[in-house]
């Protein structure tokens, strides 16, 4: 999907009297295109939600929910964390949004504990009382570190667990940013013209769906410089199937 991007925004720079992309300027605003777009699923799929819970759309709406949700679920990883202070357990890099931290001590039998996600606020009213204050049976947990009244000073990329006697067993479920897209090539020829090389270590292609390529392109355009509307894509993309077909015949 990625080489086929490329040579469509190159095609349209090209028609445009634009200029060209190096291959680092278009992976630049791959990993851009690609991160706004993936961004603008949770923001549709909050609007679609809406509009089905106000009962605003009709049926035929629900299929639009259920896709985005299952392009989301190739995102949502499960990942156990690792204690490194007081209550306090470090995020794995990637994440976007957390979905649901348990307790899962090693079995059998195997139990789930969801630990309750509480604001700054909240923790520290719930901790103001031993009647309130969370417990092994129903633990919280806030994002980032410690209350400033904390004597430890953990990773601010990190949940603070409480009871803080739990130590272990901790399982995060998350959805991951996608991987940096990186088209990769070779340098042929006295000038040193990139060709395409998919079989490179660094190769990374655009994991959104093949349906996402053309927003994807239209937003590389926009950082590039060029507003164009996405049946001008789909023109451009027919132009370079049809020169592949006679180049290949």
């Amino acid at each position: 999907m990625i080489n086929e991007v490329r040579n469509t925004v190159l095609s349209i720079l090209n028609k445009n009297n634009n200029g060209y992309l190096t291959p680092e300027e278009f992976n630049l605003f791959a990993n851009q295109a690609q991160l706004e777009v993936f961004e603008g699923y949770f923001f549709s799929l909050a609007n679609w939600t809406k509009k089905q819970n106000q009962r605003m759309s009709g049926e035929s709406y629900a299929d639009i929910v259920k896709e985005m949700k299952e392009v989301l679920d190739t995102f949502s990883v499960s990942s156990a964390l690792t204690h490194v202070a007081t209550g306090s357990f470090t995020l794995p890099n990637d994440w976007y949004t957390l979905l649901k931290l348990e307790v899962v001590p090693a079995g059998p039998p195997k139990t789930y504990t969801e630990i309750e996600r509480v604001s700054q606020y909240k923790i520290g009213k719930l901790l103001s009382s031993n009647l309130t204050a969370p417990n092994t049976s129903y633990p919280a947990y806030v994002v980032g570190p410690a209350p400033i009244t904390s004597p430890i000073s953990p990773a601010a990329n990190a949940v603070q667990v409480y009871p803080e006697s739990i130590t272990s067993d901790v399982l995060l479920t998350y959805v991951r940013y996608p991987q940096t897209p990186a088209w990769t090539y070779n340098s042929i020829g006295a000038d040193g013209d990139p060709v395409f090389d998919p079989t490179s270590a660094s190769y990374q292609d655009f994991e959104l769906p093949l349906s996402d390529a053309i927003d994807i392109t239209i937003k590389i355009c926009e950082y590039a410089g060029i507003s164009i509307r996405e049946q001008e894509v789909v023109n451009f993309e027919k132009s370079e199937e049809i020169l592949q077909i006679k180049t290949e015949s």
